[in-house]
């Protein structure tokens, strides 16, 4: 396994990685990085780096981003789905050091710490120029009540603030239970001596402080942001500032990084800034790093994808419980495509008993990869890109979570070309993938292994001649199962014999000799 750590990350991270046998770890930087990603299936980055379609395109083997902190909006994450690269990350793993931060703003400009010390270095005395005001009694307003904002929650509640909070996507007793009141932006505004940001960069939230919130705010309020620089409408901030509007602002994070002496905020008197380090502590970055790093290890030995971005995210526990079902789907896939003739067109996955009540999202995917992976060339499909490379060839994709009492638990994966539509369904027994049906005929089979599929007729002689010409090619069969068809005659009948190497297409050729013998697939099964 190659990993590569584009920018500096904890040493007992990367000691973490270095330990496993078989890895080699390259440490860079964001200048050189690109010179290693020819052979990278992990890339490590934290905000300097930008992953581009450039990027990716250098790196054929990648699998895996690891983000060392929240936000991904230097990942192109449409890219990376594109390309079957999984992209994860590490919320809330700096939050007490961002919160920490974001006080020591808020502080800081309530008594002028800044100011105050430079006048006091340059000899002057100026105690009654620097009267400042308590926090105490004051009106919070928070943005986000993700993990920092929490946590912000916590400590200023500590100083006896006031605090109300915006977060369409949070729940009345969340707010509840953290301590805070739930309000509109416009009461936000107007009602907030004091206003922090704790939200991610999207659409919705990108110059979310514009002119227009700024009008609507509370003369004299004074602006924290320790989240992303677009956040907040630097034009609009300054002209806040320079009316008296906004008393004071702190900014961590700028739209434009590193920020430079042209950036006209600078010029005043009220701004404090800092160089994005609301995260940077000792225990923050130990923490990130070593965090990352073990997610990467889970998902590139285990398949678990923790605070995964492109993909459903899992817990260690959810994934046990759900890898079974996600091995199954594919298997299902996979199985189908070799069994369906024609060009394939739609494909429908029924979820039957208790897997109709997962989230079904990465079974799907898994589903899709085995089904897609026969005649995709170059990068594979996986459970990261199946449904875009589906949607690419022009597939329709469906789901039918079927919960009627009495279902067993498994999983029907359809597959519909221009030659018609094959069907086949299984189940997870004793933890492992298993056939039921193949288009609706009942036939019970291990799905692992190379297998050889025959259509038949139900007819005396097929079986023998399967096994004579197997055995006359030196292949062994592991099992065999047969299932028929009641109805019709002939009857129909389907068999699924196991072997101990993969069938080549010249003894398929020799099972088809017999005319009882209407269809003879080999599919090599992981």
């Amino acid at each position: 396994m190659n990993v590569l750590i584009a920018e500096p990350i904890a040493q007992a991270a990367i000691e973490l990685l270095r330990a496993r046998a078989g890895w080699n770890v390259t440490v860079s930087n964001p200048r050189e990085f690109t010179q290693h990603l020819a052979d990278a299936e992990a890339l490590v980055v934290r905000s300097a780096v930008r992953v581009t379609a450039e990027v990716f395109a250098m790196a054929p083997k990648l699998r895996v981003i690891g983000r060392a902190g929240a936000a991904v909006d230097n990942v192109d994450l449409t890219a990376a789905t594109a390309n079957g690269v999984l992209v994860m990350n590490t919320p809330g793993a700096n939050a007490v050091s961002v919160a920490e931060h974001t006080i020591a703003l808020m502080l800081s400009m309530a008594r002028s710490i800044p100011q105050a010390n430079a006048s006091t270095k340059a000899g002057k005395w100026e105690y009654r120029k620097f009267l400042g005001s308590e926090l105490r009694g004051k009106t919070l307003g928070v943005i986000g009540l993700g993990s920092i904002g929490r946590e912000v929650v916590k400590r200023a509640r500590a100083f006896e603030m006031r605090v109300i909070a915006l977060d369409p996507y949070v729940t009345p007793q969340l707010a509840k239970d953290a301590g805070v009141e739930l309000a509109s932006a416009a009461e936000l505004y107007r009602q907030s001596d004091y206003i922090t940001l704790h939200v991610s960069l999207t659409l919705e939230t990108d110059g979310l402080l514009n002119r227009d919130a700024f009008a609507r705010m509370k003369p004299g309020v004074r602006i924290v942001n320790c989240a992303r620089g677009e956040l907040v409408d630097e034009g609009a901030l300054r002209e806040a500032m320079e009316s008296g509007k906004v008393a004071g602002a702190a900014l961590d994070v700028f739209a434009d990084e590193p920020a430079g002496p042209g950036n006209p905020l600078f010029a005043l008197d009220s701004l404090l800034a800092t160089p994005h380090i609301g995260g940077a502590t000792e225990e923050a970055q130990e923490h990130v790093g070593v965090r990352i790093a073990q997610q990467l290890l889970d998902y590139l030995e285990n398949g678990v994808a923790v605070h995964a971005v492109n993909i459903p995210s899992l817990s260690t526990e959810q994934y046990q419980a759900a890898a079974p079902f996600i091995d199954l789907a594919e298997k299902l896939g996979i199985l189908a495509a070799h069994l369906a003739d024609g060009n394939p067109k739609m494909a429908r996955l029924t979820w039957f008993g208790r897997v109709a009540d997962r989230n079904t999202i990465l079974l799907r995917n898994a589903g899709l990869a085995g089904a897609l992976n026969r005649s995709v060339a170059g990068k594979k499909a996986n459970v990261v890109n199946a449904m875009q490379i589906a949607a690419d060839r022009g597939w329709s994709v469906s789901e039918v979570h079927d919960k009627s009492p009495g279902q067993p638990d498994s999983i029907r994966f359809e597959l519909e070309t221009d030659s018609g539509v094959t069907a086949v369904e299984g189940a997870v027994v004793l933890g492992k993938a298993r056939l039921l049906h193949v288009e609706d005929i009942y036939c019970e089979a291990p799905l692992n292994g190379p297998l050889v599929c025959v259509k038949s007729l139900d007819v005396p002689g097929v079986v023998g001649h399967m096994g004579t010409v197997l055995g006359a090619n030196r292949i062994n069969i592991a099992n065999f199962s047969l299932g028929r068809r009641d109805s019709g005659e002939p009857s129909e009948a389907i068999s699924i014999i196991t072997t101990d190497s993969l069938v080549p297409q010249s003894v398929l050729d020799q099972l088809l000799a017999n005319p009882a013998v209407r269809l003879a697939r080999a599919v090599a099964m992981a």
